[in-house]
């Protein structure tokens, strides 16, 4: 294998498992979006909390990776199931300016909690033992929990896109935002509808950071971080869309990685360029105007 491969491999399936995490994130993100209009700036605290969650679990109660993957998301599901409830649902019918600025205030009271109880600093969380280890893949070895993060990101994203185009509870959930009065004509609970669908997007960024736990260091940032990357491919992917979302996550999270190669000075601003260009060329995303002439 030439040296040049040699050096593109490692970086391509790093590149994928960053990828994995925003497309997790992201898809969680266009969901509330595109079916309540919200835009939800405490998705990134919301992914931090599910990962300190499966942190304190691990450190306090003996609670390993695996139940921590149920646990997490159902607390932060459950919890923000509440909030959107009895404040978010108060937003629907104003100004969105009015939920970004909402959200945005929680994500500073969410960060301002752990950073008081917790500390600034990271927090290492080990990797499951069963998922300890590398994979030969043959052309490479890669390390085996890394490849679990991909492989589990695929099938929820896939799951998520499925479950919202090609099933009746979707086609429930997207007429709930296009024409609710029609729906309650039929005695379906809109509401319930529009809240199960903000704490499972809130679920999903548990899920994204429980994952991420033993990849990065938890901290109350984490989610700072890395959200201003997600936001930009739901941008790229386009506004709403699902399908649009999943590719872009992928397809940035691979020229994240790859440009570090070339460019290391650029890897951390590949992102935003590719979205500038990409909003002059196509302003409506990769998916975006398939979406709204569906």
């Amino acid at each position: 294998m030439s040296d040049t491969l040699n050096a593109i491999l490692p970086q391509f399936f790093l590149g994928l498992v960053n990828g994995s995490i925003y497309a997790l994130l992201s898809v969680g993100l266009t969901v509330i979006f595109g079916l309540l209009r919200i835009v939800n700036f405490v998705h990134g605290a919301q992914f931090m909390v599910g990962a300190f969650l499966s942190y304190l679990l691990l450190v306090y109660f003996g609670i390993g990776f695996w139940w921590s993957l149920l646990i997490a998301p159902l607390v932060v599901g459950l919890v923000s199931a509440a909030i959107e409830r009895s404040m978010i649902s108060r937003l629907y019918n104003i100004d969105h300016m009015y939920g970004l600025l909402f959200t945005l205030g929680l994500t500073l009271v969410l960060e301002g909690l752990f950073r008081y109880w917790f500390g600034s600093a990271g927090r290492a969380y080990v990797v499951p033992e069963s998922l300890s280890g590398v994979v030969n893949l043959g052309f490479m070895y890669f390390p085996r929990y890394r490849l679990f993060v991909v492989i589990a990101s695929v099938v929820l994203c896939l799951g998520t896109w499925l479950l919202i185009e090609r099933t009746r509870a979707g086609s429930y959930l997207r007429a709930a935002h296009e024409n609710p009065q029609l729906l309650r004509t039929f005695g379906i609970n809109v509401s319930l509808l529009l809240t199960a669908t903000y704490a499972f997007g809130a679920a999903l960024a548990a899920v994204a950071g429980t994952l991420a736990a033993p990849i990065y260091q938890v901290g109350p940032f984490m989610g700072t971080h890395i959200m201003v990357v997600v936001f930009a491919i739901v941008v790229i992917g386009g506004m709403g869309s699902v399908k649009g979302t999943i590719a872009a996550s992928f397809l940035l999270g691979i020229a994240e990685t790859v440009t570090k190669i070339a460019f290391p000075q650029a890897a951390s601003m590949a992102v935003f360029v590719i979205m500038a260009a990409l909003l002059v060329l196509r302003p409506e995303g990769l998916f975006g105007r398939q979406e709204s002439t569906r």
